[in-house]
């Protein structure tokens, strides 16, 4: 699947990728006449590794915001207005309408086998555990559900019939021989001559039994054509469930790959909070005060991590080594300068003498800024600004630590506690993050924080046109959230900017 250079070992021995990735594999270019798939064939062209991972980073931008929305329970309409600008821009997959003479060209094949890739690679990542198979399974579901919704009529219809799906179409004699209860089963229709139905095993789709949109008769379900929708979703979901538990099954066998099982790795523990690198060129905001002397009011628009640190360090004069650290990283990330960093824990350290300060800190803090230094500071840059990700997987607090993420590293009551006393009193927002918490879905409760904090910004800019969706994507790096905060409280004063972290 990939091209690289490698070197030969001779004591290793020699694995031909391409004869033990897929059991019957034909190396040949795909076709892809049509922009849904059920990914039914794994790709088999070469790809470079770059590829490999930046088309599977994309299209975990779209399922991670998929999960969020979802969490956050907006409605279907919501999140398709949420989504459609992401996709455009992450995952694009035009209909061939979208080409000259309807013919499907290198642009849209090009959209196509990112798709086709991307969805198998991320296969890989999140066959490993039964978890995280369910969280694929049901995230790329709903992204199908999307798209099958939006496609172009013809196009549809010509996908469902090269599918295949064997479903009996019902005859007017037993249309007619049931109608009574044909009828009764489909609420707003009056007569049978408005509709057609298929006729399949009720375990095909137990979505429309359950809720009784279906007559089933001696283990046949009658599902009127409006349902087509529901019987294919469920078609689609079954099918990638068999896939997923297959390649489970398979997945020891890329142990022989060293390439490939760092980054299925990486994109494994993204699933559960979305990675976000840091870009310096997002950092700076136009106009806003960020000294030392300001830091204890710029704190309200600090996330709960570092409220939390900064709360710490004011009452002990004081923070162990991985807060420093953490905090340092994400008052550089907000734009703080070296030398107001140095001020403002030369100040903060208030018990100990200017010479203590020098021998013990000092380096440290030119360090993280890379004044200092070798191999990571070799260009001057120092360490990024730690995201949710890499704050929530790494270094967990001990006894007397501040660092860390108080959604995951608080027991339930410590956090409410915490939570009221930064202004959140809302029951309903408090039981959501308790929610949130109980099913590790950490990064969803800060979200859940910040949109109760600043709701009637977020439907200013909303309803006003000022930020669109890519400008409101789920927070998963603690400046984001501190910008974000920034601007939406200062929408008067501040020049409209790009809030995003980029990859």
């Amino acid at each position: 699947m990939m091209r690289t250079e490698t070197r030969f070992d001779p004591k290793r021995k020699r694995v031909d990728h391409k004869k033990t990735q897929f059991a019957s594999a034909t190396y040949k270019e795909q076709d892809y006449p049509y922009r849904l798939s059920f990914y039914n064939v794994p790709p088999t062209q070469e790809i470079s590794l770059e590829e490999f991972e930046t088309w599977a980073i994309d299209r975990l931008r779209i399922l991670a915001e998929l999960e969020a929305c979802s969490f956050r329970n907006r409605s279907p309409q919501e999140t398709a207005a949420h989504i459609e600008p992401l996709l455009k821009k992450y995952l694009p997959l035009s209909a061939n309408s979208s080409a000259a003479g309807g013919v499907v060209d290198q642009r849209l094949r090009n959209e196509r086998r990112k798709d086709h890739y991307s969805h198998f690679i991320l296969r890989l990542a999140f066959s490993g555990t039964e978890d995280l198979r369910r969280r694929f399974a049901r995230v790329e579901t709903m992204l199908f559900k999307l798209r099958f919704q939006a496609d172009d009529g013809r196009e549809k219809r010509a996908f469902v019939e090269s599918l295949n799906l064997n479903w009996d179409v019902v005859q007017e004699e037993e249309k007619r021989e049931l109608g009574e209860q044909l009828l009764s089963a489909t609420p707003g229709l009056r007569r049978l001559e408005d509709e057609n139905w298929f006729k399949v095993d009720w375990t095909r789709v137990p979505e429309l039994v359950e809720h009784r949109s279906v007559f089933v008769r001696k283990g046949k379900a009658y599902v009127p054509m409006k349902e087509q929708t529901s019987m294919v979703l469920t078609e689609f979901a079954n099918r990638l469930e068999k896939g997923l538990e297959s390649t489970s099954r398979a997945l020891p066998r890329l142990d022989e790959d060293d390439r490939l099982t760092p980054i299925l790795d990486h994109l494994s523990k993204n699933f559960a909070t979305p990675d976000a690198g840091y870009s310096e060129s997002d950092s700076p905001l136009a106009g806003a005060p960020i000294s030392a002397a300001n830091i204890d009011n710029l704190s309200q628009h600090f996330p709960l991590c570092m409220k939390h640190l900064h709360t710490t360090l004011r009452k002990n004069s004081h923070l162990k080594h991985f807060g420093r650290l953490q905090y340092t990283l994400f008052l550089k990330g907000i734009g703080l300068t070296l030398e107001d960093c140095l001020l403002f824990w030369r100040q903060s350290f208030k018990l100990i003498t200017d010479d203590q300060f020098n021998k013990g800190y000092r380096y440290n803090v030119r360090h993280a800024y890379g004044d200092v230094g070798g191999d990571v500071n070799r260009r001057g840059r120092g360490y990024a600004p730690y995201s949710c990700q890499k704050i929530l997987t790494e270094h967990p607090p001990g006894t007397g630590e501040a660092h860390g993420c108080p959604y995951r590293h608080f027991s339930v009551d410590n956090l409410t506690s915490m939570l009221q006393a930064t202004g959140v009193h809302d029951r309903e927002v408090l039981r959501g993050v308790k929610e949130d918490v109980e099913k590790k879905r950490f990064h969803i409760a800060c979200n859940r924080v910040f949109d109760w904090a600043h709701k009637t910004e977020i439907k200013k800019v909303k309803d006003e046109g000022i930020w669109g969706p890519a400008e409101l994507e789920t927070i998963v790096h603690p400046n984001t959230y501190f910008k974000r905060s920034y601007l939406l409280k200062n929408l008067g004063n501040a020049p409209k900017q790009d809030v995003k972290m980029e990859e």
